[in-house]
């Protein structure tokens, strides 16, 4: 059986665990949740570095909300039935929409984490805060996070391994530890850029189209716990990759832009009916903060939810 956790439960430990952290501090895992160790690192105010190695008892489940997101990147070695995997994933700052992490047990994972909040990274890239591939990676609160998974180039390979064989201590280690974190940054926007993936289109045949329509159902009728990208093309039988792009090209935005358009627009009839609180439209509508929700729904109809339900019933 998996091991099941609520997003509070893990951010609980994620803060136990920051909160016992020092420069250079190696904290255990939990042993309920398997063995290993982390290795937390603030390199400067807004960007922290952990570096892991995790072997879980059992696969890991956990349960997230919506949630405000930093700009994120995570490169695995994945090290299972003596064959090594590696991957990475990259995450901008914006909404991190609601899902189902899964996480597989009964293999040693061997990772390299970056935490980055949005002003240290605008400083960072200068006058090119307004590049295309820049504003992608910043978007608002409101706004559902940039997402991209790829296979290390061979110069990503090679800067991971320096930071997990760091030869230096004290203040020396923190300079070449961020030095390598922006170098494998700047190694992800490269690869964004090359990457044929991220623009070219499908040849989509009228299955697939079919399946497409039929995976937006079933994200309308999720709103409130809506299943992951691999979830969801699991259950329509295409794979994670045809979904992403092939829905993009069917409905002009992502699975997860499609179910934000689709949960502001319930909460907004729900509100007009009269029949619901604005706490109770968030939350039937899978929001875990009315706040988010709020700016949300300011966003897209330009007044406060509050302000629009009292007019409704006026």
């Amino acid at each position: 059986m998996p091991i099941t956790l609520s997003q509070t439960d893990y951010a609980n430990w994620l803060d136990e665990t920051t909160a016992t952290a020092t420069e250079g501090n190696v904290t255990a895992y939990p042993a309920t949740l398997g063995r290993g160790q982390q290795h937390y690192v603030a390199l400067r105010e807004g960007i922290e570095l952990t570096i892991s190695e995790v072997c879980l008892s059992d696969d890991l489940e956990i349960h997230q909300g919506d949630r405000p997101h930093p700009l994120e990147y995570t490169f695995d070695v994945v090290h299972r039935r003596g064959q090594c995997q590696q991957r990475y994933s990259l995450y901008g700052s914006g909404l991190a929409p609601a899902d189902l992490w899964m996480v597989s047990g009964h293999q040693r994972v061997v990772s390299v984490n970056v935490h980055i909040d949005p002003d240290p990274f605008q400083q960072w890239v200068g006058d090119a805060s307004q590049e295309p591939q820049v504003l992608n990676l910043l978007r608002s609160p409101e706004q559902p996070y940039f997402e991209h998974a790829g296979t290390p180039t061979a110069a990503m390979q090679m800067a991971v391994q320096q930071i997990l064989h760091c030869p230096f201590q004290g203040l020396t280690q923190r300079l070449y530890l961020e030095s390598k974190v922006w170098e494998l940054m700047a190694l992800l926007l490269d690869d964004l850029d090359n990457d044929p993936k991220e623009s070219r289109s499908l040849a989509l045949k009228g299955d697939d189209i079919e399946r497409i329509h039929y995976a937006s159902q079933l994200l309308r009728r999720q709103l409130t716990h809506p299943p992951s990208l691999i979830e969801l093309a699991r259950a329509v039988g295409i794979n994670d990759h045809k979904l992403k792009v092939g829905f993009r090209q069917v409905f002009g935005t992502t699975v997860f832009g499609y179910l934000h358009e689709h949960r502001m627009e319930r909460s907004r009839q729900l509100l007009e009916s009269g029949d619901l609180s604005v706490t109770a439209a968030a939350e039937a509508v899978g929001f875990a903060s009315r706040g988010h929700f709020a700016a949300a729904f300011r966003r897209k109809y330009g007044v406060n939810p509050g302000v629009y339900a009292r007019g409704r019933r006026v």
